[in-house]
C-alpha cells in the first residue's frame, strides 16, 4: 500500500468522525488526500455518498459536492456506472416549484465551468419570470421578489456544492452583511470592482476557484445594484 492509502479511514463511520471534526479546509484536504489514493479512496466516497443521508447543511453540501466531482473525473467504467446508478442528477436535490430543469446547470457546476453556468444561471433565473424575461434576457429587481424560496436554495446550493464553498448567493450575503452592507465595500471585496473601475464582462472576471470568496454567480453584476438588492433581501436567506 502507498503511504497515502495507510492514511485511508477505513469506514464511512471514520470518514464522518475524522470530518465532523475538522474545519471545512482541513475537511477538503482529508478529501483530496482520499481521492489521491484512486480507487479505495473514490471507492469510500461512493460508500459515503449512497449510504448517508443528504443534509441541507451548507458544509455537508460542500463535502458531498466535493466528493462528486472527485467520482465525476475519474473515468472508470464502475465509476461513471455507479454515477449513472445512484446519482444521476448529482449531490444537490433539484427542488423547484415552478419545473424549472436544473440538470444543465448541475452538470456544468461539477465539470468546474463556472463562466457557462454563470451564464445558465441567469437563464434560469429568467425561466423563473416567465416568457417576457425570457425574451429579453435580463431581470428586473421586482421579478427577483417572486422566485420561490426553494428555487433560489436549490441554485444557490449547486453553486455551493461545486466550489468548495467559494461561491453563491448565501456566501455574497454573508459577506454584504459583514461588510455593514455596504455595496462599495462588496463590490471590491469580491472582485466586482478595482478602486473606481468597473470589472469588465467576461475577460476580466476569474472563473475558476483562484477567484476572490463570493465572484460568481454574476446575476445581473452589469444592471446595477437593485437586482443583487433584491436577491440580498430575499426571503430564502431568514433561516440561514
Amino acid at each position: 500500500m502507498t503511504a497515502v492509502q495507510d492514511h485511508l479511514p477505513t469506514s464511512i463511520d471514520e470518514l464522518q468522525a475524522q470530518l465532523e471534526s475538522s474545519s471545512l479546509p482541513k475537511q477538503l484536504q482529508q478529501l483530496s488526500d482520499i481521492a489521491a489514493a484512486g480507487e479505495p479512496g473514490l471507492s469510500l466516497f461512493m460508500d459515503f455518498l449512497r449510504d448517508r443521508p443528504p443534509s441541507d447543511r451548507p458544509s455537508e453540501v460542500i463535502i458531498r459536492g466535493t466528493m462528486y466531482q472527485y467520482l465525476v473525473a475519474d473515468r472508470r467504467d464502475t465509476t461513471q456506472a455507479f454515477l449513472q446508478q445512484h446519482l444521476p442528477d448529482g449531490v444537490v436535490a433539484l427542488e423547484s416549484d415552478r419545473s424549472i430543469d436544473y440538470r444543465p446547470l448541475q452538470q456544468l457546476l461539477a465539470q468546474q465551468d463556472f463562466e457557462e453556468a454563470d451564464r445558465v444561471t441567469l437563464q434560469k433565473m429568467c425561466e423563473l419570470s416567465g416568457e417576457t424575461a425570457i425574451a429579453r434576457k435580463w431581470l428586473y429587481f421586482t421579478e427577483v421578489d417572486g422566485f420561490p424560496i426553494s428555487d433560489l436554495c436549490t441554485i444557490d446550493r449547486l453553486w455551493l456544492a461545486h466550489s468548495q464553498g467559494k461561491f453563491g448567493f448565501s456566501v455574497q450575503r454573508e459577506l454584504w452583511l459583514g461588510s455593514g452592507k455596504n455595496w462599495d465595500v462588496l463590490w471590491s471585496k469580491i472582485g466586482w470592482r478595482t478602486e473606481k473601475l468597473w470589472t469588465r464582462y467576461p475577460n476580466e472576471f476569474t472563473w475558476d476557484l483562484s477567484a476572490p470568496r463570493g465572484h460568481l454567480p454574476l446575476t445581473n453584476q452589469l444592471r446595477g445594484v437593485r437586482v443583487m438588492a433584491a436577491l440580498m433581501k430575499h426571503p430564502a436567506w431568514s433561516d440561514r
